[in-house]
């Protein structure tokens, strides 16, 4: 397989830093983007890559980030929209967005769209990592994205991770044709610090016992890995939610064509300066 150019977010840790040693192990290009400087430079470090750093919880900087990966990597063939996390009471963002949807959606999707032309003439894979929150937690509301009317930490976690695959799927539709190949996927529960800063009741889970009965992050990377390796249109389709290397079956909000294109044009709205037109499609 010849070299290629993989960009990770959220690859400070957990199934982000796995998946990046993995693709550096097999000779690929490894560029690791992090909100910790101190985390990612060592992943970084470790593995021989590239790396940025990147607050997902501003945007200015996602613009900066997009704007440095184009200058510098002509041709990306995987993008791994991997960053995010669960947050805990109600908090609203520099941008004025509620936290828990501008990190782990709006953020991926404005990063996406700010490296479209180069993921486009790529050929590019987008793998979107998502969760079983989507359909355990998952309520979209289209005219209350930023949770204005209803809060929970789960139900906020649950509706970016819908999010993510209804972005899959309309990202597909849109670039399909023009050779983009996307996927979202379920990590599985992996046993890193995810939660522990968070009011979710899922906190308890990863700082108890039962941590020791959850998945390794090479675990959790796995399905990331094979849908980087694997071939889209063989192995996988594309605009489609897996785990365990398997199509899987999402919230069933997640399969409404109009939903997926109304929230692309509601998150455009949502990230887009007044001198921005990110996608002239409508």
């Amino acid at each position: 397989m010849p070299e290629r150019t993989i960009v990770i977010t959220g690859a400070s840790d957990g199934i982000g830093a796995s998946a990046a040693r993995t693709f550096a192990q097999q000779g690929d290009r490894v560029v690791v983007v992090g909100r910790s400087a101190e985390k990612t430079e060592a992943i970084a470090k470790e593995i021989g890559a590239d790396f940025f750093v990147s607050d997902f919880a501003e945007l200015a900087q996602v613009r900066t980030l997009a704007a440095q990966l184009k200058e510098k990597y002509p041709r990306i063939d995987v993008l791994a929209n991997n960053a995010g996390g669960i947050m805990g009471h109600r908090e609203l963002t520099v941008d004025g967005h509620e936290k828990t949807f501008q990190v782990n959606h709006l953020a991926p999707f404005l990063l996406t769209t700010r490296l479209i032309d180069v993921l486009t003439a790529s050929q590019a894979t987008v793998i979107n990592t998502s969760s079983v929150a989507n359909s355990i937690f998952g309520k979209l509301d289209i005219d209350d994205l930023d949770a204005a009317r209803s809060y929970s930490t789960n139900r906020a976690y649950g509706n970016a991770k819908l999010a993510n695959i209804l972005f899959t799927t309309e990202l597909h539709n849109r670039y399909n044709a023009e050779g983009i190949s996307t996927a979202a996927f379920h990590p599985g529960g992996v046993a890193t610090n995810f939660a522990a800063d968070s009011t979710s009741p899922m906190r308890f889970a990863y700082k108890s016992f039962l941590k020791r009965f959850m998945l390794t992050p090479d675990q959790g990377a796995d399905t990331l890995v094979w849908l980087a390796n694997a071939t889209p249109g063989h192995d996988w389709i594309s605009g489609t939610y897996y785990a365990k290397r398997t199509l899987s079956k999402a919230n069933k909000q997640a399969y409404d064509a109009g939903l997926a294109k109304a929230l692309w044009q509601r998150s455009e709205a949502m990230v887009a300066r007044d001198s921005d037109k990110l996608d002239p499609r409508q």
